[in-house]
């Protein structure tokens, strides 16, 4: 068996947490207009800047932050197999790391419900660039003094997984659909 991940780099927003359904929900409040397949690429795993900038509104980032937020506080659902991934890699001291396009308001309504103590938690705040640029996964690397090569990172959204792979971890790509994998599947990953 190979050895184990440096770490374990995951995603929140439709990998830990059914979100993304609420994101779509508070974009078309706030937009106006309900989103389409077209859109996609522009939103799914984008952060509220690069959304509000591709809906043409730039000031829509508080007005879209805020009604994520409200929809987090009334119906948030943990990812089926989540709190197992999070409580074995603790039990086996895999670090972990959340690395999530949201800003950290919307991470801080989200942690308590994960009842996971991350080694680090890197919003969209904490680098220049987001998701689908590597910055975030490098940095998550950077502070955790591992090489991304050993990392795993667990990802929902093509933009997350072209940040990922472009920092240079290993991805696994999960959807809420599906669940997360067992700890023993991700210490195993080599893709």
């Amino acid at each position: 068996m190979p050895s184990d991940p440096a770490a374990v780099l995951l995603d929140m927003d439709g990998t830990l947490v059914d979100t993304e359904r609420l994101w779509w929900q508070a974009v078309a409040s706030v937009a106006g207009r309900p989103l389409t397949a077209v859109d996609v690429p522009h939103v799914h795993g984008r952060t509220i800047e690069d959304v509000a900038a591709y809906l043409g509104s730039p000031e829509l980032t508080g007005p879209l932050t805020d009604a994520f937020a409200d929809r987090i506080h009334r119906d948030l659902t943990v990812v089926r197999g989540a709190p197992e991934l999070l409580a074995g890699l603790a039990a086996v001291a895999v670090p972990t790391a959340l690395v999530s396009a949201s800003p950290r308001s919307i991470v801080e309504l989200v942690l308590p419900r994960l009842g996971h103590a991350f080694d680090l938690v890197i919003a969209n705040e904490d680098t220049e660039r987001g998701k689908p640029w590597p910055d975030p996964y490098l940095e998550a690397a950077r502070r955790l003094g591992a090489a991304p090569s050993r990392c795993v990172a667990i990802e929902d959204s093509p933009a997350g997984v072209a940040a990922a792979r472009a920092a240079g971890c290993r991805v696994l790509v999960v959807s809420p659909a599906q669940g997360l994998p067992s700890v023993q599947a991700v210490r195993a990953w080599q893709a």
